[in-house]
């Protein structure tokens, strides 16, 4: 696998963290200020998986946005992503797999695929992911 180098650097996300799960991130501009918690404590706070949730259905809704324009559709306004982050164990060890329910309201299937598709291959974190978890898109 060949790691491509970035040529310009647009954007650099800061953040300290204490605590593991049971701690709390702060980012550098003090945008975000989040207490941490484990999965299924109830405890006050949220997790690793939900961070990771929001912020790669929020890039891909983002990949979305440019695919659309790429193939010439207007994306729908109230379009939307349900995503699920499952953190689950296997051979004695942790790992995640990904849904992503995608609302695409008046776009026909076929189009709606292809806006998926392509975003899938625009978005840093599916090409983060890709061949590392196990991802599944759903048009919903």
């Amino acid at each position: 696998m060949t790691i491509t180098a970035i040529d310009k650097v647009l954007y650099t996300a800061k953040t300290h963290t204490t605590g593991g799960r049971d701690g709390a991130a702060k980012s550098s501009d003090g945008q975000l200020d989040v207490k941490l918690s484990r999965p299924g404590s109830n405890a006050p706070g949220t997790n690793p998986e939900q961070l990771f949730a929001a912020g790669w259905s929020a890039c891909f809704q983002g990949a979305m946005a440019r695919a659309a324009g790429e193939l010439k559709v207007a994306l729908p306004a109230d379009h939307f992503i349900d995503a699920e982050v499952d953190l689950g164990s296997a051979h004695n060890d942790f790992f995640l797999q990904a849904r992503f329910n995608v609302g695409l309201p008046g776009l026909d299937r076929e189009t709606a695929k292809k806006v998926v598709e392509r975003a899938d291959q625009i978005c840093p974190y599916s090409k983060l992911s890709r061949g590392n978890i196990d991802v599944q898109f759903n048009l919903v």
